[in-house]
């Protein structure tokens, strides 16, 4: 095989594979080329990556090591994506009545699902997460994205309970759009005890549903390692959460003056970027 089509194939696989630590003789057999040689092709991809700020591929020596590509995103390319993202949710016909905003196209695009999961896996890249989790329905696919891009599975936190997923833990919380008690639950076998959880989810007013998860992980005696959402909006009250990142932020939403004012939320400051190879 030519290094050209090793390249190829050796990139398909990493990427397919993030945060999966792979033996350089796994390479080698596969290729059937030296050690060396496949030596040489990583660093030519490691530079590439790191040129393109599209991933950091790392080394890990040491008889059991080999090397692993950790999904991460420039600050560049993530303040980009997030103004574009901002100036596109401006939209007025993305406002609804009771002065909600349309969402559902971007968290039904595979581009934008990808761009989102990224970042907010180049954010926990290092957090040693086992578990994502979210609660129905909007929140899965942003979810599913991030779970890929950390190489680790998602959970899903239900309103109501399913007979198919057995006996449940569940939490009272307080909806910050309604006001009132509510109760979420999660299937017992869903969540390993002790799990470290990254929690996400698609929109956040007062920050109800959040604390809900973070309830519901703690009665699993696990461990928050972050809370992130896609989207937060002014509240008039004051939030129940403080520690949690947004990737936007809505200010402002008048339906009578077809009005929405939208800015990139505290993501890009709460996001270290400098693990990035220079």
């Amino acid at each position: 095989m030519k290094r050209s089509e090793r390249l190829v194939d050796m990139v398909k696989y990493l990427l397919a594979r993030p945060h999966t630590l792979i033996a350089l003789p796994f390479f080698a057999d596969r290729y059937g080329a030296a050690k060396s040689s496949i030596s040489e092709d990583l660093a030519i991809l490691r530079q590439t990556l790191a040129n393109d700020q599209n991933g950091i591929l790392e080394t890990v020596a040491g008889a059991a090591g080999g090397v692993r590509y950790i999904p991460f995103v420039g600050k560049k390319e993530a303040t980009d994506y997030l103004h574009d993202l901002a100036d596109r949710i401006e939209d007025p016909d993305r406002i609804l009545p009771g002065n909600f905003v349309y969402l559902s196209d971007i968290l039904g695009s595979p581009q934008d699902l990808r761009q989102i999961g990224q970042l907010i896996a180049t954010k926990y890249a290092y957090s040693n997460i086992d578990y994502v989790m979210t609660i129905e329905t909007k929140g899965i696919a942003l979810a599913q994205a991030v779970s890929r891009f950390l190489n680790v599975p998602f959970v899903m936190v239900r309103r109501r309970p399913k007979i198919t997923e057995g006996s449940t833990i569940s939490v009272n919380y307080v909806a910050s759009s309604s006001e009132r008690v509510e109760k979420m639950e999660l299937a017992k076998r869903l969540l390993p005890e002790g799990s470290n959880v990254l929690i996400v989810d698609d929109f956040m007013k007062g920050g109800g549903t959040l604390t809900g998860m973070e309830e519901l992980v703690k009665e699993f005696k696990g461990t928050v390692a972050g809370m992130c959402v896609l989207c937060e909006t002014k509240y008039a009250s004051q939030k129940v959460v403080d520690d949690y990142q947004s990737l936007i932020k809505i200010t402002e939403v008048d339906r009578d003056k077809k009005l929405i004012k939208v800015r990139p939320g505290n993501f890009l400051e709460q996001t270290d970027f400098n693990r990035f190879p220079k």
